[in-house]
């Protein structure tokens, strides 16, 4: 399994050095968080901060958009060094259109639903994306509680894929730990999102190993 930390839990006034640990640490991806404060209750980064950290790594930039309206702002995130971007099925812009958006800029298109969202709500989808993220917290904050009530979701997820012949990556996001991270491996999980599981670890590469291992 792979891993991508998530820099919501890292120490923000450093966040360039931050990006530098968890990659030589042995991560994955780097999972960038971005919240409008009306799609979630909180607020977050912007382009601008993703452009300005782009040059810290070359490792891909997955980008998690919490916000009312994705659409408007996939150019904004392409062109700061996005190279996935996922967007809610719950949010206001059409589904289609912003994965076509982003796949128009040479961006990969994902899509992403909260707990209470059921997992046939991504099978019109799964033939035009190249990830699906089962969140298994409630968007918005970190730190939050693991919901091992998700896996099924993922399972039931995975299964269509493989059904229908797809090359479909599945991500899940929230409360991932070792222990958890085994069960979301089990349930069909190709990469897990971890913030405070890996950025208040006390040995960073420990952590990102156990994950993997998990």
């Amino acid at each position: 399994m792979k891993v991508a930390p998530s820099l919501l839990s890292c120490n923000f006034a450093e966040i360039g050095n931050e990006i530098i640990r968890v990659d030589k640490a042995g991560a994955d991806l780097i999972h960038l968080d971005v919240m409008d404060g009306h799609f979630v209750p909180n607020l977050t980064i912007g382009p601008g901060i993703i452009k300005a950290v782009r040059s810290y790594t070359k490792l891909p930039f997955d980008v998690h958009l919490m916000i009312d309206y994705p659409l408007d702002y996939i150019e904004a995130f392409a062109d700061a060094g996005a190279d996935i971007i996922t967007f809610h099925l719950e949010a206001k812009s059409d589904p289609i259109a912003t994965i076509e958006k982003i796949r128009s800029l040479g961006i990969k298109p994902g899509v992403v639903i909260k707990p209470g969202t059921p997992a046939q709500a991504v099978f019109p989808y799964l033939d035009k994306v190249y990830m699906v993220l089962v969140m298994t917290v409630e968007p918005g904050f970190g730190g939050q509680a693991f919901m091992e009530d998700m896996m099924p979701k993922i399972t039931q997820i995975k299964n269509e894929i493989k059904s229908r012949g797809l090359d479909v990556l599945v991500e899940a996001d929230g409360g991932i730990s070792e222990k958890t991270a085994a069960q979301a491996s089990r349930a069909g999980t190709d990469i897990c999102v971890s913030g405070t599981g890996v950025f208040k670890a006390a040995d960073t590469a420990l952590a990102i190993k156990a994950l993997k291992e998990a």
